[in-house]
């Protein structure tokens, strides 16, 4: 199940949001030991109090289990205020048509559903839900920045990465920013690729086939 949470129904998801904080710490500080903010058990940085929209993805018994964070361009990024570096000296975006994805995990049982390329079934409900929610909103690109790691899945969920710049060692990992395809025909190839019989979230008018 997928939860989209805007900042107005922050209130209604409290317990949920805490989940997610909790989750971002066991995959970024714990398994991925990256160099980020936390607080106990929880993984919070400077730009969660932008009233992010927060995309997440519920477990069969309940349980926050994926998570990703939506912002727009227009306001403090990620990509502009921290990772500068990784621009090449290109202007980052700032245009409402582009937001940006942030803080993307999952942390699935080994036995999980999974799709095409052997990629958790997860996964790929978590791009449609970013790509759905971007149509939604007349969105024509997603601006994010990665890893390698993430690169290579998003490559095999066919949704590949248009890169900025080149990609540069940033703590213990190889860094990259890029731009994700919002369109009916991204959201086509996630669900085709993840075998998504619908939406997730929210039902696109989808290009007829030729």
């Amino acid at each position: 199940m997928m939860l989209l949470i805007t900042p107005d129904y922050y209130g209604k998801f409290v317990n949920e949001l805490a989940e997610m904080h909790r989750l971002r710490y066991r995959v970024f500080k714990q398994r991925l030991q990256w160099d980020v903010q936390v607080g106990g058990d929880m993984e919070v940085d400077e730009f969660d109090v932008l009233r992010p929209v927060h995309l997440l993805h519920r477990s069969a018994d309940g349980g926050i289990q994926g998570c990703v964070r939506l912002l727009p361009s227009t306001g403090p990024t990620m990509l502009r205020d921290t990772f500068s570096i990784l621009l090449d000296g290109q202007p980052a975006p700032r245009t409402d048509h582009v937001w940006e994805s942030s803080r993307f995990a999952l942390d699935v049982p080994p036995d999980a559903p999974k799709a095409s390329g052997g990629l958790a079934a997860a996964t790929y409900e978590l791009f449609a839900g970013m790509v759905e929610f971007g149509l939604s909103i007349r969105l024509t690109e997603i601006v994010t920045v990665t890893d390698a790691r993430m690169e290579r899945i998003l490559r095999r969920a066919g949704w590949p990465l248009r890169p900025i710049g080149k990609a540069r060692p940033l703590g213990n990992t190889l860094a990259m920013a890029g731009y994700l395809e919002v369109s009916t025909d991204a959201l086509e190839r996630i669900r085709n690729a993840g075998r998504i019989s619908g939406p997730v979230l929210w039902a696109p008018v989808m290009r007829a086939a030729a």
